[in-house]
């Protein structure tokens, strides 16, 4: 019987498979399970009902007991360096299910790269210090201000800090390692350590010897809750959407140039009232027009574009000039504050797009209204303290109150003066601090800066040499940031941070400190043995270089960033002074590879950069990956008051970390944003892991059955058949291409293309090739070996292929399909990653599959359009093909076998199969054509057949009209079949299939007994039978289906393994079904 006549689709026994109650086999540590006689044995027998997490519980115990990852370390000894980098996270709290994403992409790269030959050194890291460790312990300890912390006591509160980071890094440890992500957390950076800080104090030493680390007084973004200055790079983080009023205030001329000027009111616009207390000034744009205009009896000046938009109901009264002839007008202050200011100045900044075009200044809250002071000779009125509130130099209605409070009160005193024209609410972004959520404060204080504006272009050029993923970034989003470059605000008024090493006498006179060493000798006393921290380091006092008077410490702290910006040093203790650190610096320096959420774009991927520039003029990293946020299923940012909130640890106890994994990795661009839920990972583990899970599970109980031995398999791969060539091209081509995925940082790409892999393997692959594994008896000869062996390579490939993704499932694979055997090492992750193979490549018989799987499909479209069930056998298939017969005929017994049709047969030309007819489809060509519908409609009625036939095929027509040609496609029309009857016809891509439907009395009764051999598979299953389990059969039925048994007995019998098959019942498991609404019963038993 040929291919082309078998019964397609015939499943082979069920199984049960499994190893519960069953003994394992002995392993001999290697991984292969043996014999006593030494000779490797079969393969250890799979569950199907696989529990994934406690796979990965089982794997963990051996990585740990076999000391996997170190063996995977050392392997690579001595082979060309590839560099990681690991941005520190805080352990001051439990890893949240957004660490896993970054987490899961630090482990896949490194683990391709070893897998490819590369030294990977994988050392962890802890940022230690700043504000996130603060606010903890505050929590903790119930302060809430600066002066609470100062009566706590500052030496117990940085104790407290350095306990809440060493808490939880057993949790972040645990989770870790849970995650798979292979990282040496024995050798961790802690950037409280001495080493590590005397190797940050080095940094700001040359920095200050430069010229580039220096204190000013400048108007600086200030948490008043925290009491401490930020960086532009903090202040980014924090931008929210908020409410605010705005405002249109009157300041009244009292002096000006024009005369009749005075008396009006300058009309002002502000969002922040509060900072009116503040007002010294009034700027206008010098080249812009002004005008006057009355309402209500009132004169106003303003830009005469605003005019309309403000005062839509007001008159003009005659006067117009130029911004310019403005300046020097002075004005009413609206509340005493100094002496000398309140006139009007031009200033480049003022914007004619919102507001009125005089723009109200307060040089203690505005960078520009500070310089603009500064040149006019204006004292500098602050009446906030360090907490935000109004000071008693303020007015005494605000005096004590927060600054934002204050808004409403100082609208109300406006109104009730008559120097408010309204007040209004707007909605914009306004900074909160990262941490806490206070809103900042742009104020002027004094603060130490590193100046990175003097690298600004050194910073553009070496971004140039960055490869950004995705690219955009570059030049979009970080490169705006590089260009709009700003002075790195360093010092921090707090209290656990790395010290600022700067020691300044009564005179003023600096000395920047770079390590204990040096401060002992400055000291006169040995200080290296001290906690560098406050407040210990507050006490050690030296004497001044230049003047002799004793220089203490200046207050501050820096900024964590810089911290964590100096790890590609500072890991190592790097340290010239102290010829501490250069050899690993320099071996590990700059890191070919970092990875982190997009939102570092303004901290961490900015700092190492700086840092590299300021420190060594040179790149700090090649490749950078950014990554999206995590949010719930319906898009929303995960927290406790939504109740939204999934934790990492939970969720891989109950679906796995290869899932967490595998979605992370692959489920769409890693920088857009990632719906999590566990419905979302129990469809990864359905549609991606189980698939994978279940294809194995067939190859070990099938090859166990049939006592397959792949050390002794031989069958070379051009004798095999073409399905198994066909799936080793495949092979081939996506260990190339998951190569270039990778090798581009691509892993949404390279992992697509692996599933697409194990998709074709189980869905085409095992499926067409499913009767060649049974062979129990182990007659099958080269065909069944051919089949084995090809399924066996495909899957430890696969298991190489996806280690860097799912370390765990890809493990359990190799232990028992290859580990041992022939040598092969005893872990997947020991193994070099899958080369491309263009020997394997056959392009001919890809593009021949390719049109076979196409022919199934509408031969299965036909089906079902026709209501025809799939095991019902056909008698003829009819196609189309416009390619190579020749390379498609050797394929047609498995389309054959696929449809389920006795024969497939070409035809010279889709005429022969039927004929498609078009009509218009008006609801999408009316809109568009109008009256030419018409023409187009008459031209499909004419049609041959060749115009609609295109269509059907999915391409696109051209239909000439009195007005043009007109490009139709398969939406714009309805097509309909002419075809001889009990015929069904399909049409894609220049391909067509027919089917002649209607079945013969011998096919209707031979799908029928398929039918019946479904269910006493089922029955089989639902028995708990091992496939190779004899039974006896017993079949109750009646009418058409007692006729396919009398008709089909012998085939029924021996696809279920049956002994024996009776009419009648058999004492053992009964099921009851029907079929075609005629009832039957399934006994049967073991024998």
């Amino acid at each position: 019987m040929s291919a082309a006549q078998e019964w397609p689709g015939r499943e082979a026994p069920a199984t049960r498979g499994g190893t519960a109650g069953r003994s394992p086999r002995p392993c001999n540590g290697d991984g292969a399970f043996r014999l006593s006689g030494g000779e490797v044995a079969g393969f250890e027998p799979v569950d199907p009902k696989v529990s994934f997490p406690e796979l990965e519980r089982r794997i963990l115990r051996f990585w740990d007991a076999a000391d996997i990852f170190a063996k995977s370390l050392k392997a690579r000894e001595g082979a060309p360096e590839w560099v990681f980098y690991e941005g520190p996270p805080t352990a001051n709290g439990k890893p949240g299910i957004h660490h896993t994403e970054a987490r899961a992409f630090k482990d896949l790269f490194p683990r391709y790269k070893t897998m490819t030959g590369h030294s990977v050194g994988r050392k962890a890291g802890w940022d230690c210090h700043g504000l996130p460790v603060e606010l903890e312990v505050e929590k903790e300890i119930g302060t809430r201000t600066k002066r609470d912390i100062e009566a706590f006591g500052i030496a117990e509160f940085n104790r407290r800090c350095r306990e809440s980071v060493t808490r939880y890094v057993d949790d972040w440890e645990r989770f870790t390692e849970r995650l798979g992500f292979w990282i040496d957390t024995s050798d961790a950076y802690w950037t409280m350590n001495t080493e590590y800080i005397e190797s940050v104090w080095w940094s700001l030493k040359q920095l200050h010897g430069r010229g580039l680390l220096f204190e000013a007084d400048r108007v600086t973004a200030y948490c008043p809750r925290c009491g401490t200055p930020l960086s532009d790079a903090e202040v980014a983080m924090g931008y929210e959407q908020v409410e605010d009023p705005s405002v249109y205030v009157k300041f009244t001329v009292r002096e000006s140039g024009h005369s009749e000027l005075v008396g009006a009111h300058l009309l002002g616009w502000t969002t922040t009232p509060w900072t009116l207390i503040s007002n010294e000034g009034l700027a206008v744009a010098a080249s812009a027009e002004y005008v006057m205009v009355e309402q209500d009896n009132e004169r106003y000046v303003l830009a005469a574009q605003a005019g309309e938009a403000v005062l839509p109901d007001a008159r003009p009264v005659g006067w117009g000039a130029n911004g310019s002839t403005l300046v020097g007008t002075r004005y009413e202050p609206l509340y005493p504050n100094v002496q000398g200011a309140h006139r009007v100045v031009a200033a480049d900044f003022v914007s004619l797009d919102e507001g009125t075009g005089v723009v109200h200044l307060a040089p203690a809250f505005g960078p520009e209204d500070l310089e603009i002071g500064r040149r006019e000779g204006w004292p500098v009125y602050k009446p906030l303290d360090d907490e935000g509130r109004f000071t008693r130099e303020a007015p005494e209605f605000v005096r004590g109150a927060f600054f934002k409070d204050a808004d409403p009160a100082i609208i109300e005193d406006l109104r009730t003066r008559g120097l408010l024209l309204r007040a209004e609410t707007i909605e914009h972004t306004y900074p909160l601090c990262w941490r806490c959520s206070t809103p900042l404060i742009y104020m002027a204080r004094s603060s130490w800066y590193i100046r990175t504006t003097a690298v600004k272009d050194r910073l553009l050029e070496v971004n140039e040499s960055v490869n950004w993923y995705p690219d955009h970034i570059k030049h979009g989003r970080y490169g705006d940031w590089l260009e709009n470059n700003v002075d790195w605000a360093l010092s921090r008024e707090r209290y656990w941070g790395t010290p600022l090493p700067i020691w300044r006498c009564a005179e003023r006179h600096d000395t920047a400190i770079g390590s204990l060493t040096e401060l002992s000798e400055l000291a006169g006393r040995d200080v290296t043995g001290i906690d560098p921290h406050r407040p210990s380091i507050d006490q050690v006092t030296l004497r001044c270089a230049e003047c002799g008077e004793e220089a203490r410490r200046v207050p501050e702290v820096i900024d964590t960033w810089y911290d964590s910006g100096a790890m590609p040093f500072a890991q190592w203790g790097y340290h010239p002074e102290l010829d501490r650190g250069r050899e690993p610096f320099g071996q590990r320096f700059p890191a070919d590879f970092i990875s982190e959420a997009i939102d570092q774009t303004r901290g961490w991927f900015y700092t190492l950069m700086a840092e590299g520039v300021l420190h060594f003029d040179s790149i700090c990293y090649r490749n950078v990956v950014c990554l999206g946020l995590i949010v719930d299923a319906e898009g929303r940012k995960m927290s406790k008051s939504l109740g939204n909130v999934i934790e990492p640890m939970d969720v891989m106890d109950r679906v796995g970390a290869d899932a967490l994994r595998w979605y992370l990795l692959t489920g769409g661009s890693p920088w857009a944003d990632r719906r999590v839920s566990l419905d979302i990972l129990n469809d990864v583990v359905r549609q991606f892991l189980l698939t994978l899970w279940n294809v194995y599970a067939f190859h070990v109980t099938y090859a166990n059955a049939s006592g397959f031995q792949p050390e002794s398999a031989g069958v070379a791969s051009q004798d095999r058949p073409p399905l198994d060539r066909w799936i080793l091209s495949q092979l081939a081509q996506v260990a190339g291409e998951a190569r270039q995925g990778l090798d581009g940082y691509d892993a949404t790409g390279a992992g697509r293309r692996i599933a697409r892999f194990v998709d074709d393997l189980s869905n085409w692959y095992v499926r067409l090739a499913r009767r060649r594994f049974w062979d129990p008896g182990g007659a099958g000869g080269t065909d069944t070996e051919a089949a084995f062996l090809t399924l066996q390579e495909c899957l430890t490939a696969v298991a190489r292929l996806l280690a860097p993704f799912t370390p765990f499932v890809s493990e359990e694979l190799w232990r028992n399909l290859a580990a041992g055997r022939g040598g092969l090492p005893e872990s997947v992750h020991l193994c070099e990653y899958p080369e491309p193979n263009d020997s394997m490549v056959d392009r001919a018989l890809d593009e021949a599959m390719h049109a076979a799987r196409q022919i199934v499909e509408l031969g299965r479209r036909i089906r079902s359009e026709s209501k025809v069930r799939v095991r019902q056998p056909l008698l003829e298939a009819v196609v189309h093909y416009p390619g190579d017969h020749d390379a498609l005929r050797p394929l047609l017994p498995l389309v054959a076998q696929e449809l389920n049709v006795k024969r497939v047969v070409f035809a010279e030309s889709a005429e022969q199969l039927g004929r498609w007819r078009a009509k218009p489809n008006f609801r999408s060509l009316g809109p568009r054509l109008g009256p030419r519908v018409k023409e187009v409609a008459a031209t499909l009625a004419g049609d041959d057949g060749s115009l609609a036939a295109r269509l059907a095929g999915g391409e696109l027509a051209t239909v000439t009209t009195s007005s043009g040609e007109v490009s139709l496609g398969p939406e714009d029309v309805d097509l309909t079949q002419e075809t001889a009857g009990g015929w069904g016809m399909a049409a894609e891509g220049g391909l067509t299939v027919a089917l002649e439907l209607e079945p013969t009395e011998e096919l209707r009764l031979e799908g029928l007994a398929r039918e019946l051999v479904r269910l006493v598979q089922d029955a089989r299953k639902a028995a708990g039978l091992e496939i190779t389990d004899r039974i006896e059969l017993g079949i109750q039925t009646s009418g058409d289906l007692a006729r396919a048994v009398a008709t089909h007995r012998d085939e029924i019998a021996g696809e279920t393994l049956a002994t024996g098959l009776t009419d009648g019942a058999v004492a053992g498991f009964r099921q009851e079904a029907s079929i075609e609404g005629w009832p039957v019963t399934i006994t049967l038993r073991k024998k």
